[in-house]
């Protein structure tokens, strides 16, 4: 474990475990590097190298007032991958974290870069408009930030249901589940985290898409309350140039954490080139999903 100091001097924690072809992670809001552990400990012990950030203002890292953007989260992570001497790096990122690695990938160029995974991310589009009528209205962000200003604590003991499908009655998912996704929250600042909205719902990242020339495994649960599936990955898939999309029936958000094994094996398929199970859906296809969930 350690930190790296970007250009404008915050402190960017992170771990660096193993080795091996490295495989970064990052990760969504509000949490830390710590949500990625399920998956760090399996690759980990499969012979790769992991390495895991806290986003600047979240967890270990630096609070700061100004950078809290998907820009500035990109070089970040360019200053991470710069300071570790990364090459042939596979980047993964859940959520607001499959954000910062399109904005990085497109921002930084792909010469670093073997393959990426984007698990539930936001990319392209969460906010609705009028060239994007599937996404979410301005005013359930408005609300998330007023949420957070009013009792962030509160807040946060309230998104891990919907964000672990919790709140679905065949649901087994944990108090202390529940209970770490708050304490990963409470770690980081409320600036960031209220900055951190505006970052992953209003950010455009249909442009970045269409430049990355790796390989991209695009992972969704077809029941993610947060980050719902016919703006996201369903659009996501038709903009990269080898982009792969599989779709979990009735897998939450954080389905990287209720059902690693099920997530881990996939991407350790596609890290391997092996193919994937049947669910597999290649671009283009849109037989079992052509409608918002």
């Amino acid at each position: 474990m350690g930190t790296i100091t970007t250009k404008d001097g915050a402190q960017i924690f992170f771990k660096d475990w193993g080795s091996g072809q490295p495989i970064v992670f990052s990760h969504g809001w509000p949490l830390t590097a710590d949500d990625w552990d399920a998956q760090m400990m399996f690759f980990g012990a499969r012979g790769y190298r992991v390495i895991a950030h806290d986003r600047r203002g979240h967890g270990r890292s630096s609070q700061t007032w100004e950078g809290n953007e998907m820009d500035t989260y990109a070089d970040d992570l360019a200053a991470l991958v710069q300071a570790l001497d990364l090459r042939d790096a596979v980047h993964i990122g859940h959520s607001t974290g499959g954000g910062e690695v399109t904005r990085y990938l497109a921002r930084h160029g792909t010469s670093r870069a073997a393959k990426a995974v984007l698990i539930g991310a936001v990319p392209p589009l969460m906010l609705r408009t009028d060239a994007n009528p599937e996404g979410t209205p301005l005013e359930t962000f408005d609300g998330f930030r007023a949420s957070l200003l009013a009792d962030r604590s509160e807040m946060f003991r309230q998104v891990p249901e919907p964000f672990y499908g919790a709140n679905r009655p065949d649901s087994h998912v944990s108090q202390g589940l529940k209970d770490k996704w708050w304490l990963q929250g409470m770690m980081g600042g409320v600036k960031a985290h209220y900055d951190c909205i505006k970052a992953f719902s209003e950010t455009d990242f249909t442009a970045d898409l269409k430049t990355i020339d790796i390989p991209v495994l695009v992972l969704h649960g077809d029941d993610d309350q947060i980050v719902p599936i016919a703006a996201s990955a369903l659009k996501t898939i038709d903009l990269l140039l080898q982009g792969t999309l599989k779709v979990y029936p009735g897998l939450p958000h954080g389905m990287a954490t209720t059902h690693a094994d099920v997530i881990n094996a996939d991407i350790l398929a596609f890290l391997r080139g092996e193919p994937l199970t049947e669910t597999e859906l290649p671009a283009g296809d849109r037989q079992r999903l052509s409608e918002p969930v």
